[in-house]
């Protein structure tokens, strides 16, 4: 894992968040979701019929996806956002993860049925992400598997098992993994936890859905068994949601500035984690309303309220929440989010470091953080290549003159173009 005291303030080029002169009034449009995207990717690789991927998020974590079925031998026609996957007979090859998780936990058990070793390898900073659980579940299913985290390979082709018992304490990604291949696994697969809570679960939800629309028959049990009957995978065309998590910055904007968001599209039902940002901004202070697919937030005339919440499901959204909360004046509390130590980055050590560098009062806990009121101070904010590092710096920055981020470029990871819609949304 790469800590706060690795890196330097002075590791990228510094983008100054723009401070717009009074409360902001705009219109978003959002890329497809990440999530749904390398899922159905996952899936179009299995299916056994073509698939096709409308409103596909294009970014690195999607693109290396796509390369990544594309090393193992699937067919990808990319046409913009409209992408389309012929499965061919999976093959031994190289693949690289970047800093994408749902590369490196999606991809192995897919590569555990190709014919052939897999490589894998990622960015230095995806080295020291966990992954041996993920592993040592595809050794516990008779693959053989040389190493324990990035770089490693694997020889696929020999399935033997059907059941694996693991810890997926560290990230729900290890059950997503495993579900969205076990249907194509001779014998299907019962994936069984055992340890501390599960974090993510909308995201296990968000898989079993996509599975089943695909034809693939599952089950589960108190979040803690899950199964996926052998089979075939449908090929079906995709439509791919926004991506919820990627507009909650721009909502927060408006909670910010006290102004108004509006982000079209936004699905009336979903089993994204985003949607929980509705609520979450109600009890800050904001008013939030949805008429016609259009989820409209406004930020309170006065302060914004400071928060108490198990963020343990939707852990994802914490750096947008820590930011208003730097923001707010009465204190706030984020449980439940231990887990955020092994992302991209240690983000709760890396809040802490950032919210404290500019004046404010935040407090690593056990399982969170605890943020003060404080008035802040422009300054460096660093994002440690963390794409929700840098767009929580652009959200304090919104209200706090002279905030340089450092590395702005880090958000292609999931949203490239972000620094130009947020520069075209300040100046309104």
């Amino acid at each position: 894992m790469v800590y706060v005291s690795d890196l330097t303030a002075a590791a990228a080029p510094l983008w100054e968040a723009p401070t717009p002169a009074g409360p902001i009034s705009w219109t978003q449009e959002v890329p497809g979701s990440k999530s749904i995207t390398n899922r159905a990717l996952i899936l179009a690789a299995l299916a056994d019929t073509p698939s096709t991927l409308v409103g596909a998020l294009r970014s690195r974590d999607t693109d290396l996806m796509m390369d990544a079925i594309a090393a193992l031998g699937a067919n990808v026609d990319i046409n913009g956002t409209t992408v389309r996957i012929s499965p061919r007979e999976l093959r031994g090859g190289r693949v690289e993860c970047g800093l994408a998780g749902t590369v490196m936990r999606f991809v192995p058990p897919l590569a555990a049925l190709a014919s052939g070793i897999v490589e894998f390898d990622g960015d230095e900073q995806a080295r020291s992400r966990p992954m041996h659980t993920m592993l040592n579940a595809l050794r516990d299913l008779g693959i053989e598997i040389t190493g324990e985290s990035l770089p490693f390979s694997l020889v696929g082709g020999t399935i033997t098992g059907n059941e694996v018992t693991i810890d997926a304490s560290a990230s729900s990604q290890f059950v997503s993994g495993l579900l969205l291949a076990g249907a194509r696994y001779p014998n299907g697969l019962t994936v069984r936890h055992r340890g501390a809570k599960v974090p993510s679960t909308p995201h296990i939800d968000m898989t079993l859905d996509m599975l089943r629309l695909a034809g693939v028959t599952t089950r589960t049990s108190d979040n803690t068994v899950w199964t996926v009957a052998p089979g075939t995978i449908a090929g079906r065309t995709w439509h791919i949601e926004p991506d919820l998590s990627n507009a909650t910055p721009f909502l927060a904007a408006a909670a910010a500035t006290g102004g108004t968001m509006r982000i079209p599209h936004w699905p009336e039902t979903t089993t994204q984690p985003g949607d929980a940002m509705r609520d979450i901004l109600a009890t800050m202070g904001c008013t939030v309303s949805y008429n016609y697919g259009v989820l409209a937030v406004t930020g309170p005339n006065t302060a914004l309220h400071g928060v108490d919440l198990d963020l343990s499901d939707i852990g994802e959204l914490t750096p947008t929440i820590a930011a208003l909360a730097a923001l707010a004046q009465s204190p706030s509390t984020l449980r439940g989010i231990a887990h955020l130590r092994g992302h991209e980055t240690d983000r709760l050590a890396a809040l802490a470091a950032e919210i404290n560098n500019l004046g404010g009062l935040c407090t690593e806990l056990p399982d969170g953080l605890h943020i003060e009121p404080a008035p802040l101070r422009g300054g460096i904010w660093r994002s440690y290549a963390d794409h929700r590092m840098a767009t929580a710096g652009a959200i304090i920055g919104l209200t706090i003159p002279g905030v340089k981020v450092e590395n702005i470029a880090t958000t292609a990871k999931t949203l490239p173009g972000f620094a130009a819609m947020w520069e075209a949304m300040t100046s309104g």
